[in-house]
Order: structure tokens, then sequence, then C-alpha cells
């Protein structure tokens, strides 16, 4: 009976990913439908109108080679990172993408992983634990129980105009209406944080050095052994998570759902358009295999920060 289910489960999992890479060779089809129509039609004066819609289907079809890559491996052996380059026509696209969990979580970071943020971007210690815990407080509901509100009232105390959240962050840049952050403090941790992964740790084959030194309890030679130590390990964390020590229990154990990809898409004509994009793998019951959560490019101006 374990056995008839066992193979009933693997041959529903065997099932999604075939649909799903079923759909994203038709979405691949039509997209280069798309190309030809451009190669047909586009002259050298081409209308900026026909640039963007081209560079948006060049972006997606980079998103879309990602998702293909993702949804042929099982869960537990999914990569954290990748990256590769294609072409249609003149027109090349490069993608490289890896797992949200490679940046801290700003509705799901324990407290201590937050003020460990703080610490290595040049913090000292009780102005960390200072901001971290007003981060906290942003996303954390009120105590309905308590006649107080001590959150708000500081933020009123203060001087400010308005009172914290007190629910998830929607965007990182709420950040600075965090009460007590200072504006150059938010722009140099805005790279290392997400809200997107929804994990209480992070990735340690994939983040950054600054964020691997927030973890608790990381130590210098620690932090210098594991840099070292992850090219020769590849996606193979548990050696990685043993030589962190304390530190490892706030490396996370797989690489999740959620992704950022970052597209570049050259015309061949001297004209090259930037994109990121965080997108989430879909559950099997979905009609999709992927939905995207974030899209900024740089088509019409450079990105702005944040």
């Amino acid at each position: 009976m374990k056995a008839a289910l066992a193979s009933r489960s693997r041959d529903a999992a065997s099932g999604f990913i075939l649909i799903a890479v079923l759909w994203i060779v038709a979405a691949l089809a039509t997209l280069a439908s798309i190309y030809s129509i451009y190669a047909i039609n586009t002259t050298a004066g081409s209308h900026l109108a026909d640039d963007r819609l081209q560079a948006e289907a060049s972006i997606r079809a980079g998103v879309e080679l990602a998702v293909f890559q993702l949804v042929g491996a099982p869960e537990g052996a999914r990569p954290t990172h990748g990256a590769f380059e294609a072409r249609v026509g003149r027109t090349k696209i490069a993608v490289r993408y890896r797992t949200e969990r490679a940046l801290v979580d700003l509705n799901a970071a324990p407290k201590e992983l937050l003020a460990g943020l703080f610490g290595a971007v040049g913090v000292g210690d009780a102005a960390a634990a200072g901001y971290a815990g007003h981060i906290v407080a942003w996303r954390t509901k009120p105590d309905p129980h308590k006649a107080d509100n001590d959150e708000a009232s500081a933020y009123k105390a203060a001087g400010l105009t308005y009172p914290p959240r007190q629910g998830p962050f929607n965007d990182p840049l709420e950040l600075s209406l965090v009460l007590g952050l200072p504006p150059k403090i938010v722009e140099r941790i805005l790279p290392d944080v997400t809200i997107f992964s929804s994990a209480a740790q992070v990735d340690v084959v994939t983040a950054d050095p600054e964020v691997l030194a927030a973890l608790p309890g990381m130590t210098p030679d620690i932090l210098n052994n594991v840099l070292r130590a992850r090219g020769s390990y590849g996606e193979n964390r548990q050696p990685l998570i043993a030589m962190l020590g304390a530190a490892g229990q706030s490396a996370a154990t797989g690489a999740g759902k959620a992704f950022r990809a970052f597209v570049l898409v050259d015309f061949g004509r001297g004209r090259r358009v930037s994109a990121e994009v965080v997108f989430t793998l879909a559950d099997a019951a979905a009609e999709e295999p992927y939905q995207i959560l974030y899209w900024r490019d740089d088509f019409d101006g450079p990105f702005a920060s944040g």
C-alpha cells in the first residue's frame, strides 16, 4: 500500500513537471513568433513602442528559461543559482538567477539576524539592536489586550506624522520610514534584504559575505573558511552548515521557491536593457508554473535606488 502511494506521488510530481515544461515550451514558441514579426516589420528606425514590447518579451523569455531549469529538478535538489545565455535573431539574452534566500527577509528574519546585518555594515551593538527592534515592531501587530500602543506612541513622540505599519513590509523601501533608522544605513542594507523569501534563515551557498557576516554567532575566521570552501561543495550545504557552528542555526537548508533573476537584453544595434525580476515557482495545483512578484527595468532610464 505504501509503495503504491509513493508511486502515485512520484507520478503526480512528474506530471506537474511535464505540464510545467510543456507550458513554458509553448510560451517560448509564442515569444519566438513575436520575434519573427519584429524581424519582418522592424526597420533601422524602429518605434519606441516596438522596442518596449520587444524588451519586455525578451526579459520574460529569460525568466521563463530560468523557470524551465528550476522546475526540471526535484524540489529537494533544486539549484540555488544559475546563469545562461540565449539568442533569438540578433537579440542576445543573458540571465543570472539565485534563490531569494540569499537575502535577509524583513518579514521573517528574527531580531538577532536583523541586528547582525546592521553590525555587518558597521553599526555598534546597542544601536544595531535598537534598529532591529524597531523593524520587528514595524511588522508586528499590536497586542489587542494592551491598552497602550507603545510603538505608535514612540513615533508620535518623535514628531513623526505617521504611525508604524504594524503589519508586514510591503516594500523594502519602507525601511526609510522605520523609527530611528538613518538614511545612510538604510541605503547600505537595502541590497541585502527582501520581502519575498518568507524564510527566517539565509542560504549559505549563495549569500553575499555581508549577509553571511550577519548570522548570529558568526566570526571572521568562520566566515573566511566558509567563503573559501563553498566553491568546492557546490550545492551541498551540509558541510558548510557544519562549518558555521552555532551560526548554522540561521542557515537555510533548501533553495525555496522564490528566485531573483537579473536579465540583460542586447538588441545587437547598440541598445541594451537590464531588468531585475523576482518570481516564485507555483504549487502543483496552479495553472501556470510560476508567478512574477516584482519587476523593474531600465528601458526608460537607470534603476531607481532600492
